[in-house]
């Protein structure tokens, strides 16, 4: 018994190690075939690279297919990853090849617009979490109605709380470029927003 409890407690501070490692040294870790270092890589991260994926595709089903496959990339290509960038910024690099990939692919079919709901707080009334569920749906409305680059950069600034250089990494364009279509598309929602009765949000 005791045997079991020192290994229970042994496996145990392992999973606490590995959770306080960097997700470089997992990385080298999951290069060396380490499984535990997969694993938590993939808890930190799938949920973001899932979201990330979904609003690309907007389709739930596709982007859980299209993120578990980002990590099983990841698990067999951990050794080509140059440091060169954040691994988080690696990692939707990745998803935003293969959500494109996947949409070129599916491009005769009609991908309705995402419309899940929020989950509404329990301690809200129903007029303010139906007041903030609307507002959170007209916003939905006119990020969709930017165009697909413009979109994609509010997805990775404010979505996913990326800097210009991070998002010229993932997207593969110049930081200029990436400043540029951050203006425009500001302009582009701002106007959106205001057209769609939101001046607090546009201003």
């Amino acid at each position: 018994m005791q045997n079991v409890i020192a290994i229970n407690a042994a496996a145990r501070q392992g999973i606490m190690a590995a959770q306080a490692t960097s997700d470089e040294m997992l990385l080298e870790s999951i290069a060396d075939g380490g499984r535990t270092a997969m694993h938590i890589l993939y808890s930190r991260h799938n949920v973001r690279v899932y979201r990330f994926i979904l609003r690309i595709v907007r389709d739930a089903t596709m982007a859980e297919d299209l993120a578990s496959q980002v990590f099983l990339d990841v698990w067999r290509t951990a050794s080509q990853f140059e440091g060169r960038s954040q691994v988080s910024t690696w990692l939707l690099s990745i998803a935003r090849f293969k959500a494109l990939t996947a949409l070129r692919q599916r491009r005769h079919e009609d991908i309705d617009q995402d419309d899940m709901l929020e989950i509404a707080d329990e301690a809200d009334t129903p007029e303010a979490s139906l007041d903030r569920s609307t507002t959170s749906a007209i916003l939905r409305a006119c990020v969709a109605k930017l165009s697909p680059a413009h979109r994609e950069i509010i997805n990775l600034v404010y979505y996913h709380e990326k800097s210009v250089e991070e998002v010229g990494a993932i997207i593969g364009i110049p930081q200029s470029t990436v400043k540029t279509r951050m203006f425009y598309a500001r302009k582009q929602l701002a106007d959106l927003l205001r057209g769609a009765g939101l001046d607090s949000l546009a201003a």
